[in-house]
C-alpha cells in the first residue's frame, strides 16, 4: 500500500481548526467583548429587545430606546455564515415577533436573565473577531479557499 504524503500544514491546520471549534463552541461561556454602553438621557436602562437596529456604517446597534451599544469593529461583519455575518444573524433572530395567523408570539427576552441578549451580542463580537484573527493568521495562499465536496 502506498504511504500518503505527510502535508506540511497538516499541524497548523489542526491547531487552528481546534482554536476555531473552542471559541464556537464556547461562546456562551465567553466574556462579552467590552462594547461601550451608550444610555439615553431622561430613559430608564431597560436591556429589554423589540427589534434591534445596526447603525449605517456598522459601528453602532440600538437595542432599544434607552440603550446603544457602540464600538462594534468592522472584523465582526467578515466573519461570515453563508451569505451573512453572525451578527447580522442575531440581530434577525432576536426580535420580537407575531405570526399574523395565529396570534403566537415569540419574544427572546428572558424573563430570569435580562442581559442576556445584550451579553450575546457581546460574545458574537467576541469570536467572530477571534474567528477572522485566526483565520488571517493561516498561510496566505489558504485564505478564502471555499472547499466543495
Amino acid at each position: 500500500m502506498p504511504r500518503i504524503p505527510f502535508a506540511p500544514d497538516f499541524w497548523l491546520f489542526a491547531r487552528t481548526g481546534k482554536d476555531l471549534a473552542e471559541w464556537h463552541l464556547n461562546y456562551e461561556s465567553l466574556p462579552p467583548y467590552e462594547l461601550q454602553f451608550v444610555e439615553s438621557p431622561g430613559v430608564p436602562l431597560s436591556y429589554v429587545v423589540e427589534k434591534m437596529k445596526l447603525s449605517a456604517d456598522k459601528t453602532s446597534l440600538r437595542v432599544n430606546d434607552s440603550l446603544t451599544l457602540a464600538g462594534i469593529p468592522p472584523a465582526v461583519f467578515e466573519n461570515r455564515l453563508g451569505n451573512r455575518s453572525a451578527m447580522d444573524w442575531v440581530i434577525d433572530q432576536c426580535r420580537v415577533t407575531e405570526d399574523k395567523r395565529s396570534g403566537i408570539r415569540s419574544d427572546p427576552n428572558r424573563a430570569d436573565d435580562a442581559e442576556s441578549i445584550v451579553r450575546l451580542v457581546g460574545q458574537v463580537v467576541r469570536v467572530s473577531v477571534e474567528t477572522v484573527r485566526i483565520v488571517k493568521a493561516l498561510p496566505e495562499e489558504y485564505v478564502g479557499i471555499e472547499i466543495s465536496r
